[in-house]
């Protein structure tokens, strides 16, 4: 099989396509044959040595990525033959070995991909899908919120400025660039913000819900806007820092902070599981419509890293083996 492998802790250039053998799959696993695997920022940070994230450093060599989506090609002892030849999508959890044409998962972890969704968008779904759910259930729009979402044109983003607006509130979508803002905006966002520009929080105004992905100081300008007794959900901070959070202010104001990921998640009836399901339904039935980034073949890892890093991505970034 091809397979993206990192030796060393650097940029982006230390990704490199080889051949290594095809992994078997051991007893009550199966191997997917990848057509489509996911990437995600905090790839680019265990990458450069950083995790940042909740997954440890891994041991090197090793080859990056935890989402996959393919045909299930060979079945372990235990697993029914009847997984041969069906499209399926897996979560590969603290493992890595997604960037590959060729991925092992325990079956108990892996979904058939509904007939109605693309393998792209399945990727789109296992991974971030479920961390859209995972947001909403806690912080969820309710009709006459004004709801102002950081990132809204990356692949969470999106999926949160469909799932805002369908639920009757307005939507602020807040992105940086001219043709992110285009996105936004035809995603449905009421009001589209350029939050490079000087002047997008008085673009944006007042809002009764923040999700927040960015941090930094767009994320304390955005708890800026947020009225007395509104919500404030932070689950990210692809600027690099999560927005300062004074509990005495908030308390002050009446405003509350919605904990998102980690227990809270894992602790939901269905557990994770449970939301990949969810978000695969979802997807599967027209209730959303994941924004996928133009593609990248398995062999330009490198460059889908440098791009996600330099923030010149829109939606979610696959790549196609």
């Amino acid at each position: 099989m091809h397979a993206i492998r990192q030796h060393e802790f650097g940029p982006p250039d230390v990704l490199r396509l080889e051949e290594l053998p095809d992994p078997e799959p051991g007893t009550g696993r199966v191997r997917i044959a990848v057509a489509a695997a996911g990437v995600h920022l905090l790839d680019t940070s265990i990458r450069a040595g950083a995790s940042g994230g909740p997954f440890p450093l891994p041991d090197l060599p090793m080859t990056p990525g935890r989402e996959v989506a393919g045909v299930v090609d060979a079945v372990g002892e235990g697993v029914d033959p009847a997984w041969l030849g069906r499209r399926a999508v897996a979560h590969l959890g603290q493992a890595s070995g997604g960037y590959a044409t060729r991925a092992v998962r325990e079956v108990a972890a892996v979904h058939e991909v509904p007939s109605a969704l693309a393998l792209p968008a399945a990727v789109a779904m296992i991974g971030t899908g479920r961390t859209a759910l995972g947001v909403l259930d806690a912080a969820p729009p309710r009709p006459g919120d004004t709801v102002l979402i950081l990132g809204a044109a990356g692949g969470l983003g999106a999926l949160l400025v469909q799932a805002a607006k369908a639920a009757g509130a307005t939507v602020v979508g807040a992105a940086g660039g001219r043709s992110k803002v285009w996105h936004v905006g035809e995603l449905g966002a009421d009001v589209a913000v350029d939050y490079d520009e000087p002047g997008w929080a008085q673009a944006a105004g007042p809002a009764t819900l923040v999700l927040d992905g960015v941090g930094g100081e767009r994320g304390l300008a955005a708890l800026g806007l947020l009225r007395d007794g509104g919500r404030i959900a932070v689950f990210g901070w692809s600027s690099g820092a999560p927005t300062a959070l004074d509990e005495a202010e908030l308390e002050r104001r009446g405003i509350t902070s919605v904990p998102i990921l980690g227990a809270r998640m894992m602790e939901r009836p269905g557990g994770l599981r449970g939301l990949e399901e969810a978000a695969l339904a979802r997807a599967a039935a027209g209730g959303w419509s994941p924004l996928l980034n133009a593609p990248y073949t398995l062999a330009e890892a490198a460059r889908a890293h440098a791009a996600l890093e330099r923030r010149g991505t829109v939606g979610k970034v696959v790549l196609y083996a």
